[in-house]
């Protein structure tokens, strides 16, 4: 039975992956704390520090509980874990158990948090990679609809009403602009997350020796799994950590907001743009013509729970003196879920955007609605040389109210004030009051952020 919906039998993989729990989930966290005790052994192995023997007896034991975390006695762990308050002693006793006398050069000089710290950040590079897969999916998508759609004129709206023309190409051009920003904040990120923490007690490493000799297991530690070495020791400067899942907040932020768009143009009074169709998908119980935008509402309930685990992390950046007394703890919390929610956002949005319905026909009439006054800036912006700005607003103004008062077309209002007429003729203005006459530069914007890929 669980409580959470990310481990959830039911709604596990709508607000998740398979692929993340199994990246975080607890087998996962066990086995990468196993890989750390390990690699730890043999880097002190390399240097002297751990007879070689014992370093391949530790790596021995660690590889069965790294291909099987289940072989570990998880009810003794789990009641050890209770009584320490932190499940690192216990692992340990049963990984020196099962390496025999090599067992007591295990853990040699670490403290709990230099393993967990590790672990966790082993499970970061495992995330990051996931999530970077989902996020070039959704990222290609878009840019096929931001090349697709260039030239496809809609309705831009601003506070829900119809404000100028825009494309659906450059509505799709300005989700991709900043996607594209997070897939270089990902890159950025790394180098300063996928570091090892290698400190001892009060991570002065004191148990080892002094000067390089002591930062010599950090360095082979680091090397052994592939990970960075940090100037000094990042107990309690959770920068990183926090920086991590502050990201990952922001992707599912910019989903959250395509999402929403997509929901609001699937609704039937406007009828732009749907979710793939499958069969079934977003079915009512009680009205068969439904077919609900299921991916978009999860892609946004996913974002509005991530942005939850975004502010708990921030609380672990205040620790106290060189190993906080709680706020670590809720790392535990926020970092498994803030990846497990940040997976469920971008699977969802690479499948809804990779089979998006688009209806131009739908945008064509949506930006006919207002019969022209979508384009009244046009008209006064094309007139303004003729009689001034401040009188061309001011006819244009008495002009939309007219047509908006008789549910007239702007272009047949216009046509009967001879200030418009003689100075624009009735062919420019004409092309002055057609929507697709004033789009400014969405064209040439699209074109930048596909040629900046």
């Amino acid at each position: 039975m669980t409580i959470g919906v990310l481990q959830s039998s039911l709604f596990g993989d709508m607000f998740g992956t398979a692929a993340m729990r199994e990246a975080f989930g607890e087998p996962a966290f066990l086995a990468r704390c196993a890989e750390v005790e390990a690699a730890l052994a043999r880097a002190q192995a390399r240097l002297g520090i751990v007879p070689a023997d014992a370093a391949a007896a530790i790596s021995k034991a660690a590889e069965v509980v790294v291909a099987e975390p289940d072989s570990l006695d998880l009810a003794r762990l789990k009641r050890e874990t209770e009584t320490v308050g932190y499940p690192i002693l216990p692992l340990v006793r049963q990984l020196a158990e099962r390496a025999g006398d090599g067992g007591r050069w295990l853990h040699w000089g670490a403290t709990t948090q230099d393993i967990m710290d590790t672990a966790v950040v082993l499970q970061i590079r495992a995330g990051l990679d996931l999530l970077q897969a989902d996020l070039d999916a959704a990222r290609s998508h878009l840019a096929g609809l931001a090349g697709r759609y260039r030239d496809t004129p809609m309705a831009g709206r601003t506070h829900l009403q119809h404000a100028l023309p825009v494309t659906f190409g450059y509505k799709a051009a300005v989700w991709l602009s900043a996607c594209d920003r997070h897939a270089e904040r990902l890159a950025q990120l790394r180098p300063r997350v996928l570091t090892v923490q290698f400190g001892g007690a009060a991570g002065t490493l004191a148990s080892l020796g002094s000067g390089e000799r002591a930062l010599a297991s950090t360095t082979e530690l680091a090397r052994e799994l592939g990970l960075a070495e940090p100037a000094i020791t990042w107990h309690v400067a959770r920068d990183a950590i926090v920086e991590t899942v502050q990201s990952l907040a922001l992707i599912a932020g910019t989903f959250g907001k395509i999402a929403f768009d997509v929901m609001l143009m699937s609704a039937t009074e406007f009828g732009e743009a749907a979710e793939p169709f499958v069969a079934g998908r977003g079915s009512s119980s009680t009205m068969p013509q439904k077919r609900n935008p299921i991916s978009c509402e999860l892609i946004l309930a996913g974002a509005k729970a991530l942005r939850q685990q975004a502010g708990l992390v921030l609380d672990s950046m205040v620790a106290d003196f060189e190993r906080a007394t709680g706020p670590w703890h809720v790392e535990w919390i926020a970092v498994p879920e803030a990846f497990g929610y940040a997976a469920g956002v971008l699977h969802q949005s690479a499948f809804m955007l990779g089979g998006l319905i688009v209806d131009p026909a739908r945008m064509e009439k949506n930006l006919g609605m207002s019969h022209g006054l979508i384009v009244a800036e046009a008209v006064m912006m094309g007139l303004a040389p003729h009689i001034g700005r401040n009188e061309a607003h001011d006819v244009v103004y008495d002009a939309c109210r007219a047509a908006i008062d008789n549910d007239r077309p702007l272009y047949d209002v216009l046509l009967e004030h001879k200030e418009v007429v003689e100075p624009l003729g009735e062919d420019r203005l004409r092309a002055l009051t057609d929507p697709a006459n004033y789009l400014g530069a969405a064209q040439a914007m699209v074109d930048r952020v596909l040629a900046g890929r």
